[in-house]
C-alpha cells in the first residue's frame, strides 16, 4: 500500500523534514547525494539541528550553501556537562545568522545520564530564557524525565510556549499537556515500526492538524519501509513517515503534506 501511495502521489507532495541531522559524519562522503534523493523524494525543506557549538557551525555551513535548508543552534541534554556561559554566548552569536531559525535541541535525558541530572537542568532552564530573549521556536527533546520536563515548561513563563516536542512517543497526558503549552509535536519514523509504533499510532489522530510536524531524526530511526535496505536514515524517508500519518488521519497525503509543510514554516517563521 505504501509504495502504491509512493507512485501515485510522489510528484505531487512538497515536504519538510523538520528535524534531521546532515553534520553528522556518516553523511561526509555523499552528502550532496543525500539531498539530491530527498528533493526527488519531494523533500524541499530540512531543518538541521545543532546540538552543540561545533555541530551547529556545521548546519550552518550545510544550510549557506543550500536551497531549502536551514540550521538551529543549542545545547542538547547529552552535552549539558560541557556547557558554560562563554558557550552560550558563542551560540548566540551564531544565532544572528540569517539560516538560524530556531533553538534546540534541547531539554532533558534521564536514560542515559551523560550529562548529571542538576546540569542538564541549569542549562536547559538557561536555554529556556535565550531563546524567549532571541524570540526564537525551541527544539526539544524529552526523554525519561519522569515530568521535570513538563514541570520546567510550566514554570518558565507564561502559555503558549513557540515550539516543536521533536521525536514524540509520550503519553496521552503528556501529549495533551504539551499540546496546552502551545507546542507542536513531531512524528519520526517510529510511527512505521510495528511494535515500537503501536501506541503512537494510536495518538497520532489526535493531534490538530495545526500542531503537527514530520521528521525523520536522520541518521537515526530509520522507517520500517526502508530499513531492511538502508541501514542509515535520511530527509528522502520522511515521505514514509508523512505517508503513515495520512493513513492513521485517514487524510489525502498531498493535503497532509501541505499541512506539516505550513506547520513547519509558520513554526519557523520562513
Amino acid at each position: 500500500m505504501g509504495i502504491l501511495l509512493e507512485r501515485i502521489w510522489g510528484n505531487h507532495m512538497r515536504l519538510f523534514d523538520s528535524h534531521c541531522h546532515l553534520d553528522d559524519k556518516s553523511y561526509q562522503p555523499d552528502r550532496e547525494e543525500v539531498l539530491s534523493r530527498a528533493r526527488e523524494a519531494g523533500v524541499t525543506g530540512f531543518m538541521v539541528v545543532g546540538i552543540n557549538p561545533q555541530t551547529a557551525r556545521k548546519a550552518i555551513r550545510i544550510a549557506e550553501t543550500q536551497p531549502g535548508v536551514y540550521a538551529s543552534v543549542g545545547i542538547h541534554p547529552h552535552d549539558a556537562a560541557q556547557c558554560s556561559e562563554a558557550v552560550l554566548e558563542e551560540l548566540i552569536d551564531l544565532a544572528k545568522h540569517d539560516k538560524v531559525c530556531a533553538w534546540g535541541e534541547t531539554g532533558l535525558d534521564f536514560n542515559r545520564m551523560y550529562s548529571p541530572r542538576e546540569v542538564q537542568e541549569k542549562w536547559f532552564e538557561r536555554q529556556l530564557d535565550i531563546a524567549a530573549r532571541l524570540d526564537l521556536p525551541l527544539i526539544f527533546h524529552e526523554r525519561d524525565s519522569n515530568g521535570r520536563f513538563l514541570e520546567m515548561l510550566k514554570s518558565s513563563g507564561p502559555a503558549p510556549l513557540r515550539g516543536v516536542v521533536h521525536c514524540f512517543s509520550g503519553s496521552s497526558r503528556e501529549m495533551t499537556a504539551y499540546l496546552d503549552l502551545g507546542l507542536h509535536i513531531g512524528i519520526t519514523g517510529i510511527v512505521t515500526m510495528k511494535q515500537r509504533g503501536r501506541a503512537l499510532r494510536d495518538l497520532v489522530p489526535q493531534i490538530p492538524d495545526d500542531r503537527l510536524l514530520v521528521e525523520t531524526d536522520a541518521p537515526y530511526l530509520t522507517p520500517a519501509p526502508e530499513r531492511n535496505r538502508a541501514r542509515r536514515n535520511e530527509p528522502a524517508f520522511v515521505k514514509s513517515v508523512l505517508l503513515k500519518v495520512a493513513e492513521i488521519r485517514q487524510t489525502d497525503p498531498a493535503a497532509m503534506a501541505e499541512i506539516t509543510w505550513q506547520n513547519t514554516c509558520r513554526l519557523y517563521g520562513l
